[in-house]
Formats: C-alpha cells, structure tokens, sequence
C-alpha cells in the first residue's frame, strides 16, 4: 500500500515541527496570523499544537521575534500564573533559522464584538469582557521578579521597562509615518500628548494588544490569552487604556458595529479593581491615537501594494474617529 503523501503548507517547517513532536499529519494554515506565520499540526498521540514561525527569509525581529512571545509564556507558567492568567502552555521551540515554537491548542474561539462578525449573544460578549478585565488584573499582579526571572530561564532577554513618554515616542513614530492626508488632527494630538504626559507607575508585565479578539473563550468561560507579539514591562494603564477602545463601536464608523450591552471603560476599570486610575484619560487618547496609526498604517500598505486588501479602503472615516475622539477627551480634561 502506498504511504498517503504529507501535504504541508510549509514542506520544511513540517518536516521539523514533525521531528520534534512526532506525528505524521500536515502543517495547516492558520488564518488571522499577524505577525509570524501562524500554523496548526496534530501530534502522534492526537494532541493539537499551534506553530508560529519566523517567516521564510526574514529576520526575528519585532512582530516576526516569534521566541519572543515563547519566552513570556514560559515566564508566566514558571511564575505561577495559574488559572487566572490562562495561557496556552509553550511544547516545543527550535532557534535554528527560521525559528518556531509550538503551544498546545487551546478550546474556544476569540472575536472583537465591536470589529468582528460573530454569533455571540449579547450577554456572551459582555461576560466575556467582564473575565477579561479580571484577567488583566491577574496578569498586572504577577510579581515582576518572578517574570523576569522566568524570562531568563526560558532563553529570553529582560527588556527596560516603558515609561508613558516611551509609548508615545513609539507610537508617534507609527503615526508620522502614515501619509498627512490620512491622519488628518493628528499632530493637534500628538501635541496634545507630548505636553501632558504622565509620570510612570510601577512597572508591571503588559500585554500591549489585550481586547477581546486575543481571548479565546468557550461560551464566556476564557481559555487562553494569546498573540503575545509587543508584550512589554510597563505601566499598567497602557493595556488598561487600550482595552478600553473596544467598548464603542461608534469609534469605528463604517467598519464598526455599536454593541449596548457591553460594558462601559468606567465598569470595566471597576471589574479590573482600580476604578480611578491616575491621569488615565491620557492612557485613553493614547488607545486611540494608537489604533488610528495602526488603521493608517494598514491603509497605507493596501494603498501601496504591499499587503492587497481592499477592506482597507473603509477605514478613514474611522481614523479620524479615533484622533478625534483622543482630541477630545484631552481638551475635556484641560477645562
């Protein structure tokens, strides 16, 4: 009899990822994948793994440092994190060029209510947001010592903690380098930033993209928080400040979808144990700013040729949106 053929979305990534978990079944695509490349293979004992992978001539760096977001996994496991913080646990890595690593596959899937087309009920996104925001507060108290410890012990670098001012020197780089006729009052904001900067709280473990199309849930029941790829150690609010753009769906006209029952930023701070955060509203206008880049960025490579997608052509409306809505809280606060 004839062995069946193995057909892998990547032939020599396969015959690897195989090597070290055993099994014979292919290497399957993953979509949704953003930074890496993204795959999914069953082992020989039936256990499903997902495979993220340095694409193919790159280098691992930024979003495509896939042992990065490896080494913060293992960190938080060795540090405890517990069921608090679930997380998919890391099965294997390999440094050799292109790098990968494989983590089990963890039950539920993830949408962003005010982004996503899904089928959840509305009382379904609302406790799934609720969980969420316990869950960032059990991530912020993990004790950093133990993180950076972790991090150490898994092959990984400790890296300098992020001030507010970092954030903004960061993200206005991104913003600065989408074309002026999209980001239309985004230097009104990025001043309006750059003068109010807040000092830094203690530095804690960050997320960097926490919402909800990065939770994978069964029913309302979290499973895993994944995509890891701009972790930092930082201040607190910028996951808090960021998680809050995803409870308006107006923030996002033409592209978006306005869900009421979802919880409010002021009920979510609550549920995460820290209703009044210091300066947060500048946390907030930086959430927006950062999404705004981010869309702008997404349009201009569209617009350029480098990733065709025209869905992208719907999003300045949004942009604007989001400068304007950061604007606005800012000039709210200077009253």
């Amino acid at each position: 009899m004839t062995k069946p053929t193995v057909v892998d979305a990547d032939p020599e990534l396969g015959a690897r990822v195989r090597a070290e978990l055993g099994g014979s079944g292919p290497l399957r695509t993953l979509e949704g994948g953003r930074s890496g490349l993204t795959y999914a293979v069953t082992d020989s004992a039936g256990k499903d793994h997902v495979i993220k992978a340095v694409p193919p001539g790159r280098r691992a760096v930024g979003r495509n440092d896939v042992l990065r977001q490896s080494h913060v996994l293992s960190a938080l496991a060795d540090a405890g994190a517990g069921p608090g913080v679930p997380l998919p646990a890391v099965t294997a890595r390999s440094e050799a060029e292109p790098a990968w690593f494989a983590m089990e596959r963890a039950a539920g899937t993830a949408g962003e209510p005010v982004l996503e087309e899904h089928s959840l009920s509305p009382g379904i996104a609302r406790d799934r947001m609720f969980a969420a925001a316990r869950i960032l507060r059990e991530l912020h108290a993990v004790p950093l010592a133990e993180i950076e410890a972790g991090l150490r012990s898994a092959g990984g670098e400790v890296p300098e903690p992020l001030r507010p001012a970092d954030e903004l020197v960061r993200w206005t780089r991104t913003m600065q380098a989408v074309p002026e006729e999209l980001r239309s009052g985004s230097a009104a904001l990025l001043s309006a930033l750059e003068i109010a900067v807040p000092d830094a709280v203690g530095p804690v473990l960050v997320h960097g993209d926490f919402r909800l199309g990065n939770l994978l849930c069964a029913g309302a029941e979290p499973t895993a928080l994944v995509d890891w790829e701009i972790w930092s150690i930082g201040d607190p609010r910028v996951d808090l400040g960021w998680f809050g753009v995803f409870t308006d769906g107006a923030l996002f006209p033409g592209v978006g979808r306005v869900v009421a029952e979802l919880p409010s930023e002021a009920e979510l701070l609550a549920a995460y144990g820290n209703p009044e955060p210091p300066d947060y509203a500048w946390f907030r206008a930086l959430g927006r700013m950062k999404m705004a880049a981010i869309m702008g960025h997404n349009l201009k490579r569209h617009r350029e040729g480098v990733h065709h997608d025209p869905v992208q052509e719907q999003l300045p409306a949004t942009i604007g949106a989001l400068i304007a809505s950061g604007r606005s809280i800012l000039e709210e606060v200077a009253r």
